[in-house]
């Protein structure tokens, strides 16, 4: 025969030994199953036997338990000086209720019998509560004694029922138990039946252990071929072995050299984040002095030629004060942009129509561009209202407009539309999720290149020639559109033009909120002269100056320099106006007015400020607010609005009366 005829049928005889084997076992497996679950409901059915056992032996427990109580109670109302009849009869009943609660324990797992234990204890608290009005009223002596009370409880039918449910407890455990003993019996004879089936199967088992023991012989013989032939593949699976570890530790050592670099990589980056930001730092601070200085020289060499001309002709020192105004307020605007650019410019939101706003602009606008700029306004009608603060918007149309003629070199077509759109994360800039309306300015102008258009947002960065911008007009409107929770993006192609957009969220916000303009100059006639003004600054020079200034424009001004100095003085007098600083140490102008306003709020307000910190311009909605510098003019405007939003007629002082 050929080797691989021998193979086979050894094969055959292993793969049929090992299904016999596989047989005789679930065989073997199965009969221990079984005799274990004959055993376990042999074993459950004698722990019910010993269970009825012990609830009959319970019920007649409590059943002498309670006879002794009784017996004990009724010694102790015939005979009342004989305490230990008293402690009998208590020691005895609270025995009673014990043994009732181990009967319920007992019974947990049937709920007939649950039921009748539920049932005896509460003919058990009703027996509970006659025997205690026997014993209370023998202990108190009321009456008879607790004879008439143990009377009553002796042919009250509880007694009669508590012994009948005892009974009905054991009659039914003493019925189960017979169904148990015949259980137990039927389980028994089942287990031993079993055992019989078991030794059986062993004896069988054994024989054939004995042929797969010959049958072992011959898979011994074939295992050692073939663990000859397994030698020979772990060598080669050595070899293979020894190749994967070799590149794996090359890989390894690629990849530390990648983390390496990676790692140089990263702190280079952060080297050179940092190196742009100082030197954005650097062309910012050299882009303010730069700006200031000749702001300042306009003044400084306006004000000391004008103080060495006092006593020479009025139009020249009246030119050189000129001068030195001029230069003053192109440092106050410089200011104010480089404050909406750093995101504290104060905001005061009102609800807005952008289509009306847009609209109402095109006469500003003809009049700011010329002639030669055609301006063609699409407001859409149906534009969703937005809540921010009108005057800044204006502001932000006019400088993109005012740019948008400069790159148009003063001729061309400029547009100005309105649309309602939804946008997604991060679709332009850092914008939000949601509903927003978009203002766009295009114009028909030179366009930006790439470069200039990484740029354009930069403080200080301008294409323009020499003397004819700041370069914060787009860093301006960068900030103002960020602080409305909005966002700002632009669009150019070189020759062709420039389109930047505003995005503003959509607001559904209902009341409005009035920005003063802090520039505008009201009559003698809208003044109320004589009233009482408080003046809160802690700058001496700005306090002495605006208490000179409201003197001049006959009010009666009293100054401090402090919150608490303020509080002192409006509990001593009443004033019709609270002029108050927003940043001061210790408390700030919203919180003294809050404080005020808690005492009295018959006065108006007004905040005067010249920078607005983090959070701060939420608390100035609803107030009239003066921005720093301020003129006489501003100053006599901004009085007056807030005096008139007062419901009470100022009060005419007597100095102010006098003068």
């Amino acid at each position: 025969m050929t080797p691989g005829a021998d193979e086979n049928r050894f094969d055959w005889r292993r793969g049929g030994a090992a299904a016999g084997a596989f047989v005789a076992v679930l065989l073997l497996l199965g009969l221990v199953y079984l005799v274990a679950s004959a055993s376990q409901e042999r074993d459950r059915a004698l722990n019910m036997e010993r269970r009825a056992y012990d609830v009959t032996l319970l019920t007649r427990n409590v059943d002498a338990s309670i006879a002794r109580s009784e017996a004990a109670l009724g010694r102790f109302v015939l005979d009342e000086e004989v305490k230990e009849s008293g402690y009998a009869y208590s020691s005895n009943w609270q025995r009673a209720g014990r043994l009732i609660g181990q009967l319920e324990r007992l019974v947990r797992p049937d709920p007939a019998q649950r039921q009748r234990i539920s049932e005896l204890r509460q003919l058990y608290n009703q027996r509970g509560e006659q025997f205690a009005a026997a014993a209370r009223a023998t202990i108190t002596r009321q009456g008879a004694g607790g004879t008439s009370y143990f009377y009553a409880a002796a042919i009250s039918p509880v007694g009669p029922q508590l012994t009948g449910k005892l009974n009905e407890i054991a009659q039914a455990e003493r019925l189960a138990l017979r169904d148990r003993i015949q259980q137990t019996k039927i389980f028994s004879a089942r287990a031993n039946k079993l055992i019989d089936y078991l030794s059986w199967l062993g004896a069988l088992v054994g024989i054939f252990a004995i042929i797969l023991g010959l049958v072992a012989i011959q898979a011994v013989r074939q295992f050692a071929y073939a663990r000859r032939l397994a030698e020979s593949e772990s060598e080669r699976a050595e070899v293979l072995e020894e190749a994967v570890r070799d590149r794996t530790q090359e890989l390894l050592l690629a990849n530390e050299a990648l983390k390496a670099e990676a790692a140089d990589r990263e702190a280079a980056e952060a080297q050179l984040r940092q190196v742009q930001k100082m030197e954005a730092v650097g062309q910012l601070t050299g882009g303010i002095a730069h700006d200031f200085n000749n702001m300042l020289a306009v003044v400084v060499g306006g004000v000391d030629l004008a103080r060495r001309r006092l006593n020479g002709p009025r139009r020249e020192v009246m030119a050189h004060l000129n001068n030195a105004m001029e230069g003053a307020t192109r440092a106050a605007a410089l200011t104010r942009r480089l404050l909406s650019f750093a995101r504290s410019e104060p905001l005061l939101p009102e609800r807005v129509d952008p289509a009306e706003l847009v609209g109402g602009m095109s006469d500003l606008l003809d009049r700011t561009l010329g002639e030669r700029i055609h301006v063609d306004v699409d407001a859409a009608p149906e534009s969703w209202p937005v809540y921010v603060d009108s005057h800044q918007l204006e502001n932000a149309l006019v400088n993109l407009a005012v740019n948008a003629r400069d790159a148009m070199d003063g001729s061309g077509r400029l547009r100005i539309s309105t649309s309602n759109v939804t946008v997604a994360a991060n679709e332009v800039g850092d914008i939000q999720p949601g509903d927003y309306v978009r203002i766009s300015v295009t114009d028909t102008g030179c366009g930006m290149s790439a470069e200039v258009l990484d740029r354009a947002f930069e403080p200080f960065f301008t294409t323009k020639a020499v003397g004819k911008g700041t370069g914060l007009g787009l860093s301006q409107i960068f900030g103002f559109a960020h602080q409305s929770s909005g966002e700002v993006g632009i669009e150019s192609q070189l020759g062709k033009g420039t389109t930047v957009s505003l995005y503003l969220p959509k607001s559904s916000a209902e009341t409005p909120v009035r920005l003063h303009p802090a520039a505008h100059r009201m009559g003698e006639d809208e003044r109320v002269p004589g009233a009482r003004i408080l003046v809160v600054e802690d700058d001496p020079r700005v306090r002495t100056s605006t208490v000179e200034a409201l003197q001049d424009l006959d009010y009666d001004p009293v100054s401090c320099s402090s919150g608490e100095e303020a509080i002192g003085l409006f509990d001593a007098e009443r004033f019709d106006l609270v002029v108050s600083d927003v940043i001061m140490p210790e408390m700030t102008g919203p919180e003294l007015i809050r404080t005020l306003k808690g005492k009295r709020k018959d006065f108006a307000v007004l905040f005067v400020t010249g920078y607005v910190g983090e959070g701060d311009s939420e608390n100035l909605i609803g107030y009239e607010l003066l921005r720093k510098p301020f003129t006489v003019g501003a100053l006599a405007s901004a009085v007056a609005t807030s005096l008139s939003q007062t419901s009470e007629p100022p009060r005419s002082s007597g100095a102010a009366a006098a003068r």
